[in-house]
């Protein structure tokens, strides 16, 4: 798998976003880009979904570090965390597994990084609750 979720109940998207941003941030982490797919969608192809974002949260001390270790790791950065509407009133937050970068990278040098950043994600997850998976 190359990520962890936790689906939330009775909660409104809105809501769950805002709580996400909060728990990045506390853990962290800043929103470098924020991608409403779900605008996106209906602007390009006229489709409609749910709601649908993903945001680019990045953890400047790591993503540094990380850079120093391999230069074109930026590739992969920053870690990606997407926040969906799974039906009404259910709301998934899902974050990429850090750990998929160092099995792309595969250098020891990251695996540290990944770790610290794997254990923020992780937090920041989890205080969320919701039902986790992965």
């Amino acid at each position: 798998m190359y990520g962890f979720t936790t689906t939330l109940s009775g909660q409104a998207f809105d809501d769950v976003l805002a709580k996400t941003l909060a728990a990045l941030k506390a853990e962290g982490f800043g929103v470098l880009t924020e991608i409403d797919v779900q605008r996106t969608m209906k602007d390009k192809l006229g489709v409609e979904m749910p709601p649908y974002r993903i945001l680019g949260a990045c953890n400047p001390p790591l993503a540094h570090r990380a850079l120093q270790g391999e230069p074109n790791i930026g590739l992969l950065l920053p870690c990606n965390v997407i926040v969906r509407e799974q039906a009404a009133g259910t709301v998934v937050v899902g974050f990429l597994d850090p750990q998929t970068m160092v099995a792309l990278v595969g250098r020891d040098e990251i695996k540290p990084v990944a770790d610290e950043a794997e254990s923020r994600l992780r937090r920041a997850c989890q205080s969320l609750g919701g039902r986790a998976e992965g």
